[in-house]
This record gives structure tokens, C-alpha cells and sequence, in this order.
């Protein structure tokens, strides 16, 4: 049976409002893949942008594969994302509208063994949107446990 790889980015449910979701797959070296694999990538720090009619991601980190000795390429670098430009130019159209960035969600190892990962085109949360969402988990959890007993 074959490990779930699945890397999430939790803090962009809460940070954000998310929009449109797409997935992407990813440009990556061999050591990379091998890497992902091992579940060894952050995308917390992530976050996406547009350059020339491609999609970028900026600051997720892959650990070094030790054994790809000299082979390792650097463990934060910009890396291209595989998205139609039907899509591009979705994502293109929205982010002119102020306020809008693009969140990485999750990177997965797909069923045809590539990398992917799940973006999203989102718009920051106000403080009291945050509270509003703290306050409906807490009322939930609240309930759940009321039901049980």
C-alpha cells in the first residue's frame, strides 16, 4: 500500500477567502519528486504569481534529497506551475481586481504518480471574519459534543 502524500498549507483557510480553486502540476528535478514523495515539502510560506503568461510559485520548501548528493537543486527557488491557458487567463482576468492574491492549498501526489498541487485565487480576511470563523468551529465542536453524551 502506497503512502498518501498529501502537504497542506492550513493556515490559508483561515487567512483566507478562497475564490476559485485550480490544480496545477509542477516543474520539478528528479530529486525534487523523490523528495515531495518522502513528504519532506512546505508550502506555508508559498505563494504564487504570474510572470509572462506563466504561473510561478515563490517560497515553497523541498528539503534535500540525501542521496542525490551534488544533484540537489536549491531547497527554495521559484518553480514553474503547469496550468492551460484557458486557465491563465482566468486567473489573469481576476487578479486585476484589488485585493486578490494566489494561495497554494496543497501539493499531492496525483494517480498517474505526477506531483500536483491545489491553488487558489483568494482575497485576505479581516480580523473579524477571523473571530466570525473561530466562533462557528468553536459552536460546532460545542454541538458535536453535546450530541454524543
Amino acid at each position: 500500500m502506497k503512502k498518501q502524500i498529501n502537504i497542506r498549507n492550513k493556515r490559508a483557510n483561515f487567512e483566507y477567502e478562497l475564490l476559485d480553486k485550480f490544480t496545477a502540476g509542477m516543474q520539478l528535478t528528479g530529486p525534487e519528486i523523490k523528495s515531495i514523495r518522502a513528504g519532506k515539502a512546505s508550502i506555508v510560506e508559498g505563494y504564487c504569481f504570474l510572470k509572462r503568461n506563466e504561473m510561478w510559485i515563490k517560497g515553497m520548501h523541498i528539503s534535500n534529497y540525501n542521496p542525490a548528493s551534488y544533484n540537489n537543486a536549491p531547497n527554495i527557488r521559484d518553480r514553474k506551475l503547469l496550468l492551460n491557458k484557458s486557465e491563465i487567463e482566468k486567473i489573469q482576468k481576476m487578479m486585476k481586481n484589488k485585493g486578490l492574491t494566489i494561495v497554494p492549498l496543497k501539493v499531492f501526489i496525483a494517480s498517474s504518480g505526477y506531483a500536483k498541487i491545489d491553488i487558489a485565487v483568494a482575497r485576505g480576511k479581516k480580523m473579524h471574519d477571523k473571530r466570525d470563523d473561530l466562533k462557528a468551529k468553536d459552536d460546532k465542536r460545542a454541538m458535536d459534543r453535546a450530541m454524543k453524551q
